[in-house]
């Protein structure tokens, strides 16, 4: 039943309290690039990303309500809305645009510039806010009491426990602290290895385990939760410890496919299990990806289709709300001009290889998806929202339209890419501006000033977002073991094969029905594809996290001081995550200016293997360790603190 009649905002519509301010756009702005590069680092990592809104908006509370004595919900609520804009258009462009760097070393086509991604971030990025304007009042108003929005009331809620005088942003920089240390002495120093592996050989069992000790992918495992982190785990075990095996025991003397230059047995000799995943088990990984992506939005069509209905039927009832502060939005023939301006610019901007065919394309499937995405996320969270499955059927379609009209080659794959890329931010940042106005729309907030601060967030993070890209293909290289950028690859695959690319069908349909195995015994098929496509050791870690989670779902305490603890446990986690990715920024720097050698201590200790290994889990112990005393240890040296959700 909708109730949004008797409902009342925190803030009522008749009082004026500060919004936009200087200080609420410069802390934004900070947030968005911050979150924004942090995120890159991490989806390019660990194949997804993490909802930045909950650290943004504990971070801005602290910050304006506690440190600067500033009495004003919104102005915080206008920090958190812009600063999280920079983590969903990072996830948009990780997910696709990598792809023309790997096409780049291949020599098939020239490397993209800064400009180029910068404007399909931007333009992505704004048709995302634009799509989501006119949907508010159905969505956010008209649903109220229907979607849920679970990130957005999560937001609320901490905004409001800042009210009552509760701060939580001192664990939220803790954890930044704690993983920028331990990754400078993981990366930076190098004094033990960020990885511990235990390897068979052809004469016992070819197959390898082993963890990396990284905070921020543990912290992933943690935030994500005990289900999603088995099911990755058990992708990882099936890849590492079951497929790798059989293909050595059964095939070493075997070239499985024309592309490949040495056999099996050849391969394992020179670079062990990895080698082996690099050389096949990652189509496999790519084919389950590919079908999990499709089969999670197969399995939404009927809600997609409802959703597109009423959205529209709701739009065709009535533009605005009403004239009411808090049912004020952009004016709707500004709204509709930019989003032709924007179109227009998509077809003729010159760095943007899109014809007007595929312009065309970006506003019907932009539209589409934008509108999916954002009932989507209001009934499962940003974390379920199918966006690369839907940059999947984006490309998919685009990339046949494209070679049946003549685009085929290195133009029709740069082209197909920059659509799919465009519609992938499209639809994450349209998730993200519908969670930050139910936020809004809890609170009492101005909607247009919300979605002003989400342009200003999607343009500073357009901006970074180029360069970020740019420094860390610099510093590693995407598809290399640090960042193994899974859903670029995939998109790449996905387009050199339609366009008559050489690759290995069979194992790519191999991880095709190992996908509908899954889907058949009723695991969701996408945390378990993308554990099938990474290495082994990162699913550990990650199960790690997941772990612990499932250690305080389980503690037997008070409900109130249970709850507390695992929310002081995100709040540390979500720093540490940032606290990693900002100092993989740094080292990324210092790779590509040549400094980062002489911090490397690695030589210079030259120990042993095993004392190596020993060192590197005792340092992920203290990782451990470091959360433990943000949450357990620290609800029992502050037992007498009430809670504040």
């Amino acid at each position: 039943m909708n109730n949004q009649k008797d409902f009342k905002p925190y803030v009522p519509a008749e009082k004026i309290t500060p919004e936009i301010t200087i200080t609420s756009i410069i802390m934004g702005v900070i947030l968005a690039v911050v979150f924004g590069a942090a995120n890159a680092y991490l989806g390019l990592r660990v194949g997804m990303t993490v909802s930045a809104s909950i650290p943004a908006a504990v971070i801005a509370m602290g910050v304006i309500r506690v440190i600067m004595r500033k009495n004003s919900i919104l102005e915080s609520n206008i920090v958190q809305t812009t600063g999280s804009a920079g983590e969903s258009l990072a996830a948009g462009a990780i997910f696709t645009i990598p792809a023309l760097f790997l096409w780049a070393r291949e020599g098939v086509m020239d490397k993209p510039g800064i400009i180029e991604i910068t404007l399909i971030a931007l333009l992505g990025g704004l048709l995302g806010v634009f799509f989501m304007i006119p949907l508010r009042n159905a969505l956010i108003v008209r649903e109220h009491g229907i979607l849920p929005y679970p990130e957005g009331q999560a937001c609320a809620e901490v905004l409001l426990a800042g009210e009552e005088g509760g701060s939580n942003a001192s664990t939220v920089f803790a954890g930044m602290g704690f993983a920028a240390f331990f990754k400078f002495i993981i990366d930076g120093l190098k004094i033990v290895p960020g990885e511990v592996s235990l390897e068979g050989s052809t004469k016992t069992y070819p197959g390898a385990i082993g963890t990396q000790i990284y905070p921020a992918v543990m912290s992933v495992g943690y935030i994500c939760g005990p289900r999603i982190s088995s099911y990755m785990f058990a992708g990882g075990v099936l890849s590492w410890l079951i497929l790798i095996p059989l293909i050595v025991i059964f095939g070493s003397n075997i070239v499985m496919y024309p592309e490949a230059t040495m056999t099996i047995g050849e391969i394992f000799a020179e670079s062990g299990a990895g080698g082996i995943w690099g050389s096949y088990v990652r189509y496999i990984g790519a084919g389950a990806l590919a079908a999990g992506g499709i089969i999670s939005l197969v399995k939404s069509l009927p809600l997609i289709v409802r959703t597109f209905r009423d959205a529209l039927k709701s739009i065709a009832k009535g533009g605005a709300a009403g004239t009411e502060r808090t049912a004020q939005d952009l004016n709707m023939k500004i709204v509709l001009l930019a989003i032709l301006v924007l179109t227009i610019l998509v077809w003729l901007v010159p760095a943007i290889p899109v014809s007007l065919l595929g312009a065309f394309i970006v506003v019907i499937f932009g539209f589409f998806f934008a509108t999916v995405s954002s009932r989507m996320v209001g009934l499962v969270g940003s974390s379920n929202n199918p966006v690369s499955g839907m940059a999947i059927a984006t490309l998919l379609i685009a990339t046949l339209i494209l070679k049946l009209t003549g685009g085929s080659g290195a133009e029709g794959m740069r082209a197909a890419i920059a659509i799919g890329s465009i519609i992938c931010i499209v639809a994450a940042i349209a998730g993200d501006t519908s969670q930050d106005l139910k936020t809004g729309y809890l609170l009492g907030a101005t909607p247009k000033k919300q979605q002003y601060a989400e342009i200003i967030g999607v343009v500073a993070s357009a901006l970074a977002i180029g360069a970020t890209l740019y420094l860390l293909d610099s510093a590693w290289g995407f598809g290399s073991p640090e960042l193994g950028a899974p859903q670029a690859t995939l998109m790449k695959m996905v387009i050199e094969g339609i366009m008559g690319g050489n690759l290995p069908w069979g194992l790519i349909f191999v991880g095709v029905f190992i996908a509908v195995v899954i889907e058949l015994i009723g695991i969701p098929v996408l945390p378990f594809a993308i554990g099938v496509y990474l290495p082994v050791q990162l699913n550990a870690c990650i199960m790690v996290g997941g772990i612990i989670r499932l250690i305080f779902d389980k503690m037997k305490k008070e409900e109130n001081k249970k709850k507390d603890i695992i929310n002081n446990g995100i709040l540390f986690c979500s720093g540490m995550i940032a606290g990693e990715g900002l100092v993989g920024i740094i080292l990324a720097i210092l790779a590509v200016v040549n400094v980062g050698a002489v911090l490397d201590l690695s030589d210079k200790l030259n120990l042993p293997s095993a004392v190596s290994n020993i060192g590197s889990l005792v340092v992920f112990g203290l990782v451990i360790l470091s959360l433990l005393c943000f949450t357990v240890f620290k609800k029992q040296k502050n037992s007498s603190d009430s809670t504040k959700e």
